[in-house]
């Protein structure tokens, strides 16, 4: 039986410099739940503890984690081949986890009872349209640019070689589904695969994971939600201010319909600000598409920075970050 998920929980990654790492994370629209001796733990606006974890170390890809709906699906993962037993996860937020490893060699936490968050309230800008020309009445409009308001992650890319080898493992395992495929026009040979939860009736994200064809694996990027297109917008002129490598945006994807915008921290790591998903249930079939036909609707083409960016190498799980004294 495979494991049921809730959702992504965060994606941990390795920096040289925690302090440098917080400034671009803040500057991105994130705050600090916690820092230790050895890691940063960032939060959002939503009611998750943390979303991305930072350790000190040489760059690289640690991980990503994944909320099980259950206790129940802890101890069914911990039974899977070359997994971890249930650990108490001695981080902030607290919590259970058993540690997989994927067919790239990237660790895969499989978590569940981490604390919870009180989520705070985010600015949004209604919009008046043709149909509904009074949503925002009355005042002027003020804006100004700042930082975006990052709600939660929404979805983590795998650059790998085992295309096909790696989308099979995450079906396997967690019984996700395919929402597209891409390939190559010719032969169909897959270049890459769309993966979202499978909750049932339960509307999700067109995607949690994309699996996506590169000679060398890594993390291509992480994904995270923000509260609107001008939450977005504002971000991005806040960003543009600032010496951070702005990779591609904005624009709208036609694989989960994403309005989207890319940087990258200080030490190369992707991550993009995305509102508008497409939200699917069991159901729906899956699409394929090739490549020209995944170009989006409107925004400029993907750079070539964008298109050749991986996260590498992937990092082997280590154990630095067991600290208890947080200072929250």
């Amino acid at each position: 039986m495979a494991i049921k998920l809730l959702d992504i929980a965060y994606g941990r990654v390795r920096a040289p410099d925690l302090d440098e790492a917080e400034r671009f994370l803040l500057a991105f629209g994130m705050r600090r739940a916690a820092r230790t001796e050895g890691a940063l733990y960032m939060r959002g606006y939503g009611g998750s503890h943390h979303l991305h974890v930072v350790e000190q170390g040489d760059a690289g890809a640690v991980s990503l984690a994944f909320l099980a709906e259950s206790e129940s699906d802890l101890l069914r993962a911990s039974q899977l081949a070359g997994a971890s037993p249930v650990e108490a996860i001695h981080e902030p937020g607290g919590g259970k986890r058993v540690r997989l490893t994927e067919p790239n060699g990237l660790c895969i936490e499989v978590v569940h009872g981490i604390a919870a968050a009180a989520a705070s309230p985010v600015p949004t800008h209604p919009l008046n349209t043709s149909d509904a020309p009074t949503r925002r009445a009355g005042g002027m409009t003020e804006m100004a640019p700042r930082p975006a308001h990052v709600w939660r992650i929404g979805h983590g890319v795998v650059f790998t070689p085992k295309v096909e080898e790696t989308a099979r493992w995450f079906m396997d395992t967690f019984g996700m589904l395919i929402s597209d495929v891409v390939h190559d026009g010719v032969e169909r040979n897959t270049v890459g695969n769309f993966l979202r939860l499978n909750r049932g009736a339960e509307l999700v994200d067109h995607h949690t994971l994309f699996i996506a064809y590169a000679p060398v694996a890594g993390i291509h990027h992480l994904s995270f939600e923000v509260a609107d297109l001008d939450d977005l917008l504002l971000g991005k002129e806040y960003l543009s201010g600032l010496p951070y490598a702005h990779l591609w945006g904005v624009s709208r994807h036609v694989q989960g319909g994403q309005i989207s915008d890319y940087w990258t921290d200080p030490t190369g790591v992707m991550l993009e600000h995305w509102t508008d998903s497409d939200r699917l249930d069991a159901n729906e079939p899956t699409r394929y598409l090739t490549r020209e036909q995944s170009r989006g609707p409107w925004g400029p083409p993907a750079t070539a920075e964008f298109r050749a960016h991986a996260l590498t190498p992937i990092v082997p799980w280590g154990t630095a970050v067991t600290k208890e004294d947080a200072n929250v």
